[in-house]
């Protein structure tokens, strides 16, 4: 009897230590299994976000040329009711000052952002497109086949982003899907601002040719070869 409870004590089957071993093997299996099924998961999740954010980049760009057309009408319609190129104003109480009082302006006919004028709505630049900056309005700047030698009447979105920049080019149909050098820059700053002092520049910044696959160049997004910034542009009025 002895034998026999010695045997069974033995019995592999009935050490707790197996059981242990056994237990600690599926729980290790199971991780994998789990961390496999997350790692999966989150890759899934990472490609879905990068598509949802290049449609919204899209989204946004289409937005933006959506705007700069409509500007682009604004100024057809004050040209239409008899005002001249230089008459054309872009006034409004959240634009920087240098653009003059619309409040004080008698006679808002010129006015691009008024309802009299032009009827363009003031917009500030879609989300995540820049740094903030509002858009800015030139006359000092003549572009490739766009009408004659003489200076174009331009919208100008500053400092968007590479990415931005990138796209939009690619969608208006440039060779290259980097963004266009400038040694112009288009964005001319705060002195060029079109308003009643500084209308359009006799002597023009001439964009270099070889720059623009796409002529005439009547919209895309430059990077300054002086401070590698970059801005979108849209032509309002060639001349």
């Amino acid at each position: 009897m002895n034998s026999n409870k010695s045997h069974k004590y033995n019995n592999p089957n009935n050490n707790p230590n197996n059981n242990q071993s056994g237990n600690v093997l599926i729980i290790i299996l199971l991780a994998i299994v789990l961390i496999g099924a997350l790692t999966a998961a989150l890759q899934g999740t990472s490609q879905q976000s990068s598509h949802i954010d290049n449609e919204t980049l899209i989204l946004r760009i289409s937005e933006t040329q959506r705007y700069a057309s409509e500007l682009e009408r604004g100024v057809t319609f004050i040209m239409q009711n008899g005002f001249s190129e230089s008459d054309i104003r872009f006034a409004h109480p959240d634009a920087h000052a240098d653009y003059g009082d619309l409040g004080a302006d008698s006679d808002k006919s010129d006015q691009l952002f008024d309802r009299i004028g032009g009827a363009a709505r003031y917009r500030l630049p879609p989300k995540d497109v820049n740094d903030g900056s509002a858009w800015e309005f030139y006359g000092n700047t003549a572009l490739p086949d766009v009408g004659s030698s003489r200076a174009e009447l331009i919208a100008v979105l500053p400092n968007v982003t590479q990415a931005f920049c990138e796209k939009a080019n690619n969608l208006i149909g440039y060779n290259a899907t980097q963004p266009l050098d400038s040694a112009t820059c288009i964005n001319s700053g705060a002195s060029e601002r079109f308003d009643d002092g500084t209308q359009f520049a006799s002597s023009p910044n001439t964009a270099t040719d070889a720059t623009f696959s796409l002529k005439p160049s009547m919209s895309g997004c430059v990077q300054c070869t002086s401070d590698s910034s970059y801005h979108f542009f849209h032509v309002l009025m060639a001349r």
